[in-house]
C-alpha cells in the first residue's frame, strides 16, 4: 500500500507540471492575488491575498478529489468480487491515458481541454475554495490522466478511509508545489518557462511513467 500513497503523490506532482496547467498557472495567480493598486503596499497586499487564497484553493480541489476517491473505493468494494478483472481494466485505461500522453497514440476526446467561466471578483479565501472546486470538475485531461490512475488504485482499497487517504496524498502532491510557486511566483517566472520549453520532454515522461503504472496493474505487479 506504500508503494500506492508514493504513487499518488508523484502523481499529483506531475499533474501540477504537465505542458497544459502550467502555462495556466500565471492566469490563476492573477485571479487568487486579487485586485490591489500597483503600490508598494498594493504589491504586499496582493501577495498576502494570493497566498492565501492558494490555500483556499488547493483546499476546494482536494475536498472534491477525496470524495472522488471515496466514491471509487465504495464502487471497488461493490465489486469485490470481481477485483482482479477491475484492476485490468483500470490499468488498460492508465496505460491508454499514458500513450496519449506520450503522443505515440492520439486520442481526440482526451486532448479537448474543458475551459470554464469564472466571474467572482476580488477572490477571499472561502471564494477561491469554491475556486478550486470549478477546477476540479472542469479542469482538462491533464488531471484526468493521473487523477484516474489514483481513483483506479482507490477502487481496489480496502476500505473507503484508505481510497481518501490516496487521493489526500495526490491532492497534496499538487497542492504543494502550487502553493509554494504562489507565494514565490515572481521570482520562479524563469523556471515556468524553462519547464515550458521543455514541455515535449515532460509530456514524454509523464506518459511513461502512466504505461508503467497501467502495466503494473494489468500484470498485477502491484
Amino acid at each position: 500500500m506504500i508503494s500506492y500513497y508514493l504513487q499518488s503523490f508523484a502523481e499529483g506532482v506531475l499533474t501540477f507540471i504537465s505542458p497544459c496547467i502550467l502555462p495556466m498557472l500565471p492566469i490563476y495567480f492573477i485571479y487568487l492575488a486579487g485586485d490591489s493598486e500597483e503600490s508598494e503596499k498594493g504589491t504586499s497586499k496582493k501577495k498576502g491575498n494570493l497566498a492565501l487564497n492558494s490555500i483556499g484553493f488547493v483546499t476546494g480541489f482536494t475536498i472534491i478529489f477525496v470524495l472522488l476517491g471515496a466514491t471509487a473505493t465504495t464502487l471497488g468494494s461493490f465489486f469485490k468480487e470481481h477485483r482482479d478483472i477491475l484492476k485490468i481494466v483500470s490499468g488498460i485505461v492508465v496505460f491508454i491515458f499514458g500513450l496519449n500522453f506520450t503522443g505515440l497514440v492520439r486520442i481526440g476526446v482526451l486532448n479537448k481541454q474543458k475551459g470554464f467561466e469564472f466571474n467572482f471578483k476580488r477572490l477571499n479565501f472561502l471564494k477561491s475554495i469554491i475556486f478550486g472546486m470549478v477546477f476540479s470538475v472542469a479542469w482538462s485531461p491533464c488531471v484526468g490522466a493521473f487523477l484516474s490512475s489514483a481513483l483506479a488504485k482507490a477502487s481496489v482499497s480496502d476500505t473507503i478511509m484508505e481510497g481518501m487517504l490516496l487521493l489526500l496524498i495526490y491532492s497534496i502532491g499538487l497542492g504543494i508545489p502550487f502553493i509554494i510557486s504562489a507565494i514565490a511566483f515572481d521570482s520562479m517566472k524563469g523556471l515556468f518557462k524553462t519547464v515550458q520549453r521543455h514541455s515535449r520532454l515532460v509530456s514524454i515522461i509523464s506518459g511513461s511513467l502512466l504505461i508503467i503504472a497501467g502495466l503494473a496493474f494489468i500484470f498485477n505487479f502491484i
